[in-house]
């Protein structure tokens, strides 16, 4: 008997070694999956629906730009992005809303670059700052604005509009969408290219002001293209130049302001999406390789043409180095044309 239970003794002590080896290996296995999960993480985003914040109400041409290029990026990131409109304040109420949301790539923010580049000047006290609380992701391309005028106005081009105000300086009044807008500055930038004067009559957008302008309260304009391409072709309107660097493929014939003799004038609406300071780079990577792809879509580029959109696409670093330009070019316009807001 002794003989045999010195024989059984080394089996429970295998069994032992055994269940020792097995608790280390899953030890080491649950190490290894914690260390793997943050890659895991990065390369399954997006995992759940992107918000994408915009500073103005449905409709426009933000709301617009957002809407078509967001349904795209869906298809594409195989996730929905959900488009919240935050207006007011001139934009400062969105930016606020994007810059404080949970940096973790789940809310981006389409930034109308050149509205919120001369908010940050009009305005003095701004909640957020898109060079210093965001992080540049891509840019989306341009929405650009056209100068009108009524079409009973006796001028044919724009070189005929500057002689018509030089006339009577000071006499003539010129609409925008609003004080401290885009559709404002464009026009100061205008006045102090060709050396002319006008008295600027503010309205609440492009629905209260264009009638107006029909009318003839004012005998020029900067509005979008959308906004204004009804009144054009129902002979209300007439489109004497396009304010883009170059050409809108919309309207082929309509030169741009610095081609018909205002070298220098330049404003290109630009747009392009940002994230909340601190994103993880590999949701940017993803997000604007994504939006990369979308904005090379005919017939993405298609749709959003017909509404005066010119998408192109621009890498981070080319979107931040336009969005301290912008900033830097109507803060000039604003401070030449002492605008200010009341």
């Amino acid at each position: 008997m002794q003989h045999a239970t010195s024989l059984a003794l080394p089996a429970p002590s295998r069994t032992l070694c055994l269940s020792g080896l097995r608790r280390w290996a899953g030890l080491l296995a649950g190490a290894a999956a914690l260390a793997a999960a943050p890659l895991a993480s990065h390369a399954a985003y997006p995992e759940k629906a992107v918000q994408v914040i915009i500073s103005f109400p449905p409709a426009g041409a933000t709301d617009v730009l957002a809407r078509a290029v967001g349904a795209a990026l869906s298809k594409e990131l195989g996730q929905p992005i959900v488009v919240e409109n935050r207006p007011g304040a001139g934009g400062a109420i969105g930016l606020a809303a994007a810059a404080k949301a949970p940096a973790d790539g789940y809310t981006m923010y389409l930034a109308a670059i050149t509205n919120q580049a001369i908010a940050a000047s009009v305005y003095a006290k701004q909640p957020a700052s898109l060079i210093e609380d965001f992080e540049p992701v891509g840019g989306v391309g341009a929405v650009p604005h056209a100068l009108v005028v009524p079409a009973g106005l006796p001028v044919k081009d724009l070189a005929g509009l500057v002689e018509y105000l030089k006339q009577a300086p000071g006499k003539h009044n010129f609409a925008s969408q609003g004080t401290g807008t885009l559709s404002h500055l464009e026009s100061e930038l205008f006045l102090l290219k060709t050396g002319t004067q006008a008295l600027h009559i503010p309205y609440k957008g492009s629905s209260q002001a264009l009638p107006e302008l029909v009318n003839g309260s004012a005998a020029m304009m900067f509005d979008s293209i959308p906004g204004s391409m009804p009144l054009v072709q129902g002979g209300k309107l007439r489109y004497l130049a396009v304010a883009s660097s170059r050409r809108v493929s919309l309207l082929p014939d309509v030169p741009t302001v610095a081609e018909s003799g205002v070298p220098g004038f330049e404003a290109d609406n630009w747009f392009g999406f940002s994230a909340p300071k601190g994103t993880p780079q590999a949701a940017i990577d993803i997000f604007s390789a994504a939006l990369q792809k979308v904005l090379a879509q005919p017939e993405l580029q298609q749709q959003l043409g017909k509404q005066g959109a010119e998408l192109r696409y621009l890498p981070p670093a080319e979107l931040d180095a336009l969005i301290r330009q912008e900033h830097e070019t109507w803060a000039g316009v604003v401070k030449s044309a002492n605008v200010q807001v009341q």
